[in-house]
């Protein structure tokens, strides 16, 4: 099982269709498994061995494409590095993965000037962006002219593809170790659940370095269809972009979808060509989903769960959307080839609505945690992921998911999930966006605690709020206080509420 196999079958099927589309210009597949091999071939000339890792510190481009498929074309492991962090942080994934080769773009060059200062671990910069070069670096075109292109070196099965660092919501991040067996099993199985074909035109909105938007990138090039890319997520871009070039696929996160219905142009721009929205990463309320498909009545939805440890293991399909089917809340069954439990803290499996700890075991699940094996020791067991994340399963396989295990408060003895809470809070008109977390409490060890951001036209006080939540939900889950805030929540790159700052922000 080999991802580049996908880029050789694409130019079979489709060697004159086109492959990417971005800031105004597009290649075909022909072109693009060109550039892949020779930029493969730069790296070898630049020195980069079997196993070597390379970082790339970027926003969405079709480069960013290339680099993608040009590690493994290559035999090399990519480090794609988050776009939030701080020099610090990047600096820290940087040496943990000792990388010596880092492609930067325009956008952060400030930052790789940063780096460079700060330690001398990196031996090469390689420009990727529209400007001239800056000193001290190769450009990534030049590289291109100057390289031939190189045999595909085949990496397969368990060889490792990439270190994906963690977002470190709940704390500091981890490399987590993916497979190219682990790849191309998704890519297989979403190219039929998304529905995508060699006529889909994909929009990158969601950033690459997340491996969310491989959900997208795989299946997308195994059809030999079309990668429609932005820079990064802004509602109005996304929205032209999907009326320009017809998009018909875009994997988005709930916060995302929220900006899109918000925006004016939903109604201004022809955007009748979208036939599927992929969502998931973070949860989404029930009352965002109805909005949206009320709004895009002629979408459909796929929810699709998982995690860096292992990626797309659940499918809510567009038949499971339906209201009066009461699955809204579900992230859906477990995808074909993927078996997922509800675990004790034994691991011993769980009765069918009982609540427990998500376990998976499927071809995707990773390999470990680079160079942190007591954390691998914790989280593999037996080869299958525990996940951190609460759930119950119903009769039917589908899956609920309350809360991570980390995000679960604790009050008097009880356990309270924050998504519940979260939900009926949102079901309030004034109510536009929301985060519960738990605050020390000397009596009840833990107090439930909302922070509430509401529609600028609207207003409501703290004990109204209360009293709403206390006619939905049992009392002691209700919220104890409530933080009124102007600015948004903080959000992770993937589109997460980063608890943990909320935590210390109120606590």
């Amino acid at each position: 099982m080999m991802i580049t196999q996908n880029i050789k079958r694409a130019v079979q099927i489709n060697g004159n269709g086109i492959a990417t589309i971005f800031n105004g210009r597009q290649q075909t597949w022909s072109q693009f498994q060109q550039r892949v091999a020779s930029l493969a071939g730069a790296l070898h000339n630049v020195g980069v061995q079997a196993d070597d890792r390379v970082a790339i510190l970027s926003l969405n481009s079709d480069r960013y494409l290339e680099y993608f498929y040009a590690l493994p074309w290559a035999g090399a492991v990519m480090v794609p590095m988050n776009t939030r962090w701080s020099v610090d942080e990047n600096i820290y994934a940087l040496q943990d993965a000792g990388v010596e080769i880092l492609f930067v773009d325009d956008h952060f060059l400030q930052q790789a000037q940063a780096i460079r200062q700060h330690t001398s671990q990196i031996k090469t910069f390689i420009y990727m962006g529209e400007g001239e070069k800056p000193a001290g670096m190769l450009g990534y075109e030049q590289l291109l002219r100057n390289s031939q292109p190189i045999p595909d070196a085949q990496r397969s099965d368990l060889d490792m593809v990439g270190i994906f660092y963690t977002g470190g919501t709940t704390g500091f991040p981890k490399g987590v170790m993916t497979t190219i067996k682990g790849f191309q099993y998704f890519a297989g199985l979403l190219l039929s659940q998304y529905g995508i074909s060699a006529d889909t035109r994909a929009l990158h909105a969601a950033p690459m370095f997340h491996l969310a938007d491989a959900y997208l990138n795989l299946p997308t090039t195994a059809a030999g269809a079309t990668h429609v890319i932005i820079p990064s997520f802004e509602p109005q871009v996304a929205l032209k972009n999907i009326a320009e070039h017809r998009v018909t696929h875009t994997l988005i996160v709930p916060t995302m979808i929220k900006m899109i219905l918000e925006s004016p142009l939903i109604d201004e721009l022809d955007i009748s060509s979208l036939r599927r929205i992929i969502y998931g990463a973070a949860p989404i309320t029930e009352n965002l989903i109805k909005e949206a498909m009320e709004k895009m009545a002629n979408v459909t939805f796929t929810q699709s769960y998982g995690q860096s440890e292992a990626v797309a293991v659940t499918m809510l399909n567009p038949e499971d959307h339906d209201p009066t089917l009461g699955l809204l809340r579900s992230c859906g069954r477990a995808a074909p080839g993927v078996e997922i439990q509800i675990v004790d803290q034994k691991q011993n499996e769980l009765p069918r609505g009982e609540i427990g700890e998500i376990m998976i075991r499927s071809p995707n699940c990773m390999l470990g945690y680079w160079k942190k094996p007591d954390q691998t020791a914790k989280a593999l067991i037996d080869g299958a992921v525990l996940t951190g994340d609460v759930a119950y399963m119903d009769e039917k396989g589908y899956i609920f998911i309350q809360d991570r295990l980390k995000d679960m408060i604790i009050t008097g003895g009880e356990n309270v999930y924050s998504t519940e809470v979260e939900n009926a809070l949102s079901r309030h008109p004034a109510v536009a966006d929301c985060a519960v977390i738990g605050l020390p409490d000397e009596k009840w060890g833990e107090i439930v605690h909302a922070v509430v951001i509401l529609h600028p036209d609207k207003a409501v006080t703290e004990e109204e709020l209360i009293v709403h939540c206390r006619s939905l939900i049992a009392a002691y889950k209700s919220p104890r206080g409530i933080s009124f805030r102007m600015e948004p929540l903080p959000l992770s790159a993937a589109g997460k509420v980063m608890k943990l700052e909320l935590r210390k922000e109120y606590g």
